[in-house]
C-alpha cells in the first residue's frame, strides 16, 4: 500500500528496457560518457558508482530486488562526501535519548528518500556501520531514527554511514518532545488495541453463551478474564483523559475529554459491580474498544495537526544548521546552533549564511531572495550587518557572530509565527466556548437520564447514560474550528501565503478596508531610470551612497550609476520614505524627493521644480542629488503597473471591500497610476507617520484593515493594521511587521489569501453545523434507550472523522477555488 502510494505521488525516473544501456544503480538511460567499475558495469555518475558500491559491500543487493518488486525506480544518487564533524560536538550529545544499556538515539532528517524500498536500505543500517543497533525510517518525514553505542562509533560516523547509502543526513533540530510524545501516545494506542481484541473474544463468547447456554464457571471466568485485561487499558492507556478533565475541573472549565471520563469511569465501575455479583451486563468490551477508538482519533488529529504547523514554519529551513568557524586560520564543521557569540565563522560563495553578524573580511554580494524575496544581489563589504538565511554569492566572507540559533532575525521571525499560531483564532475561543457549554450540558443531560430510568431499572440507566456521556463526546465540535484553521494554514504555505495564525485567516475572510502601497506592490517594484539631466559624477556618488539600501529606487539608481572608481560612503543616515544622508568623496550627500530638499533648507529653483512637475505628470518618480547644499542632478524613475493589478481590486470590490492606495511617490505619480485602477481614493507623498495615522484612525473607527506593502516605509502601518500583508520582494523589516507573506510575485495572492479565507469559514461553519446536529441526534437516541454504549463508541470517532474528511474537502487555497456548486456564492 505505502509503495503505491509512493509510487502515485512520485515521478518515476526514466526506467530502461534490457535493450536499453542504464545505469546500474538508478537505471537512468546513459547518454555521453559513464562512470564504468571494475566489474563493467556503467553508472550515470560517481555517485550512483559509490551508492552501488556501498550497498553490494555490506551485503543489502536484495534493496534492489525490493526497489523493483515495489515498482519503484531510484533517483541519480548525489552522496554529499562530507564528514559530518559537527554532529559530534559535545553540545549535541546532550539532546540524545539514553537507554540502560548505555546506547543513546536521536533523529536525522534524510534527503534522497523516494520509496518505500528506501525504508528496507535505512532500516539495514546496522549491517553497514558496526554499532549501530537499530534504524526506522519514517516515510512521510523522511527522518530516520538510529540507535547507537557511543563507546563503539559516533554520530558522525553514522551519518557518513547513511551517506555512502546515498540518503544525506541532517541534524533534525525539532525532534526531542515530538518524538516522546508520539512514543508515549502510540504505546498506550498498541496496548488499548490488544485489551480491546482480547477482551472483545471473550465478549463475543459470554454473548453467545447468553444465547444457547453456557455453564457457569466459564461465565464467571470470561467476566472475570475480561475485568482483569480491562485493568491496563482504563488505568493506562485511558490516563490522558483522566489528566485532562481533572485540570479542567480544577480551573472550573469543562472540557470534552471531562464526559469520556466519566463515561469511562462509570461503565468500568459499573461491569466490575456486575462482575462481583456474578449477573448483570458488564461494560469492559465497550469501554475497552472505546478507549481504542478514543486514542486512533487523537493521534490522527495530532499528526495532521503536527504536518499543518510544520508546513506554515517555512524559514528553519533557510538558515544552514552547520556553520564553519575559524579557530588559528583553520576551520571546523560546527552545528550552527552550538557557534558561540564572538567566534568566527567562514561562508564560502554558494553558501548559506548561518548566523547573524558583521562582516570581518571580504567583499561580495547576498543574494537575499528566499528571505525577502529580492532578486537582486546586494553588495556587502567589511562592517556591513548580514543575516542568517542570505546566500553568498560571488565571495568568500568572514563573519563575527552576533546571533545565532532562534536569536536570530530570522529565528525571531519564526519565534513570531508560533507565538501567533498559539494564540487562537476569535473564532477558535467561541467554539471552544460553546465545547465548554456544550459539556456541562451533557452532564446535566447524563443525570437526567439516569434519574429517568432508574426507575424502571437500574442497569439500563446506566446503560443509557454511558451511551448518551459517549456518543456525545464534544472532540467533533471542539476539532471542527482549529482543524480546519490548521489545514488553511498549511495548504496556504504551500501556495506561498504564509499567515501568523488563525485570527489573520479569520480577519482576511470578513470585508475589509484594504490600503495598499504602490512602488513594489501594485507596480511592479524594479523601476528603471528613464532620465537624468545633471553631473554623471554626482550620481555616481549617489550610488555609492546608496550601496546596501533594499529600496527599488536605490537598486534602480545603483544599476545605472555604479562607481567606476569604488566610492565609499562615511556617516550614512537613511530616512525612512524619503532618501538618504550622506558624506562621499569629501562631499555632503543628500539623495531624495523635493520635500527632503525643502526640509533641510536646500534651494531648489522653479525651473528644476517644473522639471519634476512634468517628470510626475509623465507617471515618473523624480529624485534630486543635492552636494554640499546645491541641487547637483535630477533622476527619474518609471515602474511598470503590474499585470495582475487591476483585475485583482476589481475581484476585491466584488468581494465587498474597498481600496485605497497610500504612497510615499509623487502626488501626480500616484494619481496617473490610480486613474488606471478600480481604487476609491488615493494619496501620494505620503510619510510613514502619515500612513500609520490613517490605519489607526480607521482601525479605531470600528473598521477593518488590511494593509499591503513592501517597504521599510510600511512597517508601522502594517504592526497597527487588523492584518499586515507583506508582498514578494518585501524589506526584512515588512516581513517582521506582517501578520501575512506571499511568496509569488504580483497583486493576486491577496486575493488568493481572502478567497481562501472566506472558503476556511465556510468549511469551519459546515463543520460545526454537523457536529452539532450529530450530537442533538445522538442525545436523543440514547436518552430514548435506541443507542447501546458500544455502538457509541463507534460513533463518537466516527464523527470526528467526518469533520476531518469536510475539512480535508475545502477547497480553500487549492488551485482552483472556486466552489464545487454551480453558482454557489462565496
Amino acid at each position: 500500500m505505502l509503495a503505491a502510494v509512493a509510487s502515485a505521488l512520485l515521478p518515476a525516473p526514466h526506467r530502461v528496457s534490457p535493450s536499453e544501456v542504464g545505469c546500474a544503480h538508478c537505471g537512468t538511460r546513459l547518454a555521453g560518457q559513464s562512470v564504468i567499475d571494475a566489474d563493467g558495469r556503467s553508472f550515470c555518475c560517481a555517485g550512483c558508482s559509490t551508492v552501488y558500491a556501498a550497498i553490494q559491500g555490506a551485503g543489502l543487493g536484495a534493496f534492489y530486488t525490493t526497489r523493483d518488486d515495489v515498482g519503484a525506480a531510484s533517483p541519480p544518487a548525489r552522496p554529499s562526501g562530507r564528514r559530518f564533524s559537527e554532529l559530534d560536538d559535545p553540545e549535541l550529545a546532550r539532546t540524545f535519548e539514553t537507554y540502560p544499556d548505555g546506547s543513546v538515539g536521536t533523529e536525522l532528517a534524510l534527503e534522497g528518500v523516494h520509496c518505500a524500498s528506501c525504508v528496507w536500505l535505512v532500516e539495514h543500517l546496522p549491517r553497514v556501520a558496526p554499532g549501530v543497533s537499530d534504524a526506522r525510517l519514517d516515510f512521510g518525514r523522511s527522518t530516520a531514527f538510529v540507535r547507537w553505542d557511543p563507546r563503539e562509533t559516533s554520530l558522525g560516523a553514522v551519518a557518513r554511514a547513511l551517506d555512502r547509502l546515498g540518503y544525506t543526513p541532517h541534524w533534525a533540530t525539532s525532534h526531542g518532545a515530538t518524538t516522546a510524545a508520539d512514543k508515549s501516545l502510540l504505546m498506550r494506542l498498541g496496548v488499548a488495541g490488544a485489551i480491546a481484541g482480547n477482551v472483545m473474544l471473550m465478549a463475543f463468547a459470554l454473548y453467545s453463551g447468553a444465547g444457547s447456554g453456557m455453564e457457569g464457571g466459564y461465565s464467571t471466568l470470561f467476566r472475570w478474564g475480561s475485568f482483569v485485561l480491562a485493568i491496563p487499558a482504563v488505568v493506562y492507556a485511558a490516563a490522558p483523559f483522566y489528566r485532562a478533565a481533572w485540570a479542567s475541573l480544577l480551573m472550573h472549565v469543562p472540557n470534552m475529554d471531562l464526559p469520556i471520563a466519566i463515561g469511562i469511569s462509570a461503565g468500568f465501575a459499573s461491569g466490575a459491580v456486575n462482575t462481583w455479583r456474578g449477573q448483570g451486563e458488564v461494560y469492559f468490551d465497550t469501554i475497552t474498544t472505546l478507549i481504542f477508538l478514543l486514542l486512533v482519533g487523537r493521534w490522527l488529529g495530532q499528526r495532521h495537526q503536527r504536518r499543518a504547523s510544520a508546513a506554515a514554519d517555512f524559514a528553519v529551513a533557510l538558515a544552514p544548521s552547520v556553520a564553519r568557524i575559524v579557530e588559528d586560520d583553520a576551520t571546523r564543521e560546527l552545528c550552527a546552533d552550538a557557534v558561540p557569540v564572538g567566534a568566527v565563522v567562514e561562508v564560502r560563495p554558494g553558501e548559506r549564511i548561518p548566523v547573524d553578524g558583521r562582516i570581518e573580511r571580504g567583499v561580495s554580494s547576498l543574494d537575499k531572495s528566499l528571505l525577502t524575496g529580492e532578486s537582486d544581489p546586494v553588495e556587502v563589504q567589511a562592517g556591513d550587518r548580514v543575516y542568517a538565511g542570505t546566500e553568498n554569492v560571488s565571495a568568500t566572507l568572514r563573519i563575527r557572530v552576533e546571533r545565532v540559533g532562534r536569536g536570530t532575525r530570522i529565528g525571531e521571525l519564526v519565534q513570531a509565527m508560533e507565538r501567533a499560531q498559539r494564540e487562537r483564532a476569535p473564532i477558535v475561543r467561541t467554539a471552544d466556548r460553546i465545547a465548554g457549554y456544550f459539556v456541562v450540558a451533557v452532564l446535566a443531560l447524563s443525570a437526567a437520564t439516569v434519574a429517568v430510568w432508574w426507575r424502571f431499572d437500574g442497569t439500563q440507566a446506566v446503560d443509557h447514560a454511558v451511551a448518551l456521556l459517549v456518543v456525545t463526546c464534544p472532540c467533533a465540535l471542539g476539532m471542527a474550528t482549529p482543524l480546519a484553521v490548521n489545514v488553511a494554514l498549511a495548504r496556504a504555505a504551500r501556495r506561498g501565503i504564509l499567515m501568523k495564525g488563525g485570527d489573520v485567516l479569520e480577519a482576511l475572510a470578513r470585508p475589509a478596508h484594504f490600503v495598499f502601497d504602490k512602488s513594489g506592490t501594485l507596480t511592479a517594484g524594479r523601476p528603471e531610470l528613464i532620465h537624468w539631466q545633471g553631473s554623471t559624477a554626482a550620481a555616481e556618488r549617489a550610488s555609492a551612497a546608496e550601496r546596501g539600501c533594499d529600496h527599488p529606487l536605490a537598486r534602480a539608481l545603483q544599476r545605472a550609476f555604479m562607481p567606476a572608481n569604488a566610492l565609499v560612503a562615511s556617516n550614512v543616515e537613511r530616512l525612512a520614505g524619503a532618501g538618504v544622508r550622506a558624506r562621499v568623496d569629501g562631499r555632503d550627500l543628500l539623495v531624495g524627493n523635493v520635500a527632503l530638499l525643502d526640509d533641510s533648507g536646500i534651494p531648489v529653483s522653479d525651473s528644476t521644480r517644473k522639471t519634476i512637475v512634468a517628470h510626475a505628470a509623465a507617471g515618473l518618480t523624480p529624485v534630486l542629488v543635492a552636494e554640499d547644499g546645491l541641487v547637483a542632478a535630477i533622476l527619474a524613475f518609471g515602474d511598470a503597473l503590474r499585470a495582475d493589478a487591476a483585475p485583482s481590486l476589481e475581484k476585491l470590490a466584488r468581494l465587498g471591500s474597498s481600496v485605497s492606495v497610500l504612497s510615499g511617490d509623487h502626488a501626480l505619480v500616484v494619481e496617473r497610476v490610480c486613474r488606471s485602477l478600480p481604487v476609491g481614493a488615493w494619496a501620494g507623498a505620503v510619510s510613514p507617520e502619515q500612513k500609520l495615522a490613517h490605519v489607526e484612525r480607521r482601525v479605531s473607527a470600528g473598521e477593518r484593515v488590511i494593509m499591503v506593502g513592501d517597504g521599510v516605509n510600511d512597517a508601522a502601518a502594517m504592526s497597527a493594521a487588523t492584518v499586515g500583508f507583506a508582498v514578494h520582494g518585501g524589506a526584512e523589516t515588512s516581513l517582521l511587521a506582517a501578520d501575512a507573506f506571499a511568496t509569488r510575485a504580483g497583486v493576486a495572492p491577496v486575493v488568493e489569501a481572502v478567497l481562501g479565507a472566506r472558503l476556511t469559514l465556510r468549511a469551519i461553519h459546515r463543520g460545526l453545523a454537523f457536529a452539532l446536529a450529530y450530537n442533538a441526534v445522538g442525545v436523543l437516541l440514547a436518552m430514548t434507550g435506541v443507542l447501546s454504549p458500544l455502538v457509541a463508541a463507534v460513533m463518537m470517532p466516527l464523527s470526528s472523522l467526518t469533520v476531518l474528511t469536510s475539512a480535508l474537502r475545502s477547497r480553500a487555497f487549492v488551485e482552483d477555488q472556486r466552489p464545487r456548486r454551480k453558482g454557489a456564492v462565496i
